[in-house]
């Protein structure tokens, strides 16, 4: 018998070739941009199959490019979007003008505007999701400068979670650095699983301290190092086999 072709949304299909997201190849079927096999189509909810032929703007859609991934040492003042209202550089106009080969990228989580370290970027928005989920367990280690001089006794209190404005925060491990000069800021490491929107400066200031640096160190497996600001790097495809296993061919 036959075995039939798996099937995936129309707008997973584009997105999965590097084209655009999955929200944008939503508005290009709308605006009538997109054709299967030789039928203009309207609507996003449509699965389709490898043998069907895509075409946008009455282009070939490519094949869909294998999962990759980069590690970028972000520096403060880019804004981790793809479009910012506010005319600010973003993360990915930065790398283009630096590195024009490279595909189009996604961001796994972000940084904010005023945060540096590590980020990771992807071309593969199922990779990317997978890497975001609480439930996948990847741990994001930071150090954070702070206005003032918080106590061990406060920072392991935020072991157990805490709760602000309304919003549960998980299980944060946070500790002073050892051996800190006297001054008024003081260094914290800081580890969580979950990473809400800008959590660590939200969570900080109910404590009452005001983050002024804030570095992400690692991201699960993978390490910011020594890189410098804006260096970037793909990760080997043998390195991501070793960490996702048999999950790897799911993306």
């Amino acid at each position: 018998m036959p075995v039939d072709k798996p099937l995936n949304r129309i707008a997973k299909v584009i997105a999965r070739a590097g084209i655009c997201s999955r929200r944008e190849a939503e508005r290009y079927i709308v605006e009538g941009r997109v054709s299967v096999n030789g039928s203009l189509i309207n609507s996003p909810a449509l699965n389709v199959s490898d043998s069907d032929e895509i075409l946008i703007d009455g282009e070939l859609l490519s094949p869909k490019e294998k999962p990759r991934l980069w590690k970028y040492c972000k520096p403060k003042g880019l804004i981790c979007t793809q479009k910012d209202p506010q005319n600010r550089t973003t993360v990915f106009e930065s790398i283009k003008m630096q590195n024009p080969t490279l595909p189009r990228l996604l961001s796994v989580g972000r940084l904010d505007y005023n945060s540096e370290g590590l980020l990771l970027l992807t071309n593969c928005g199922p990779l990317a999701r997978h890497l975001e989920l609480p439930s996948t367990g990847w741990t994001r280690r930071y150090k954070v400068r702070v206005f003032g001089k918080p106590s061990e006794r406060i920072l392991a209190g935020l072991e157990k979670g805490i709760r602000i404005d309304g919003i549960q925060y998980g299980s944060i491990k946070a500790s002073l650095e050892k051996n800190q000069k006297s001054s008024a800021n003081t260094w914290i490491n800081i580890s969580l699983k979950e990473g809400k929107n800008q959590e660590i400066r939200k969570v900080m200031k109910h404590l009452g301290y005001t983050v002024n640096r804030l570095i992400r160190l690692s991201y699960g497996a993978f390490q910011l190092g020594d890189f410098k600001e804006n260096q970037i790097e793909e990760i080997p495809e043998k390195f991501l086999k070793e960490q996702f296993g048999k999950n790897w061919e799911s993306f």
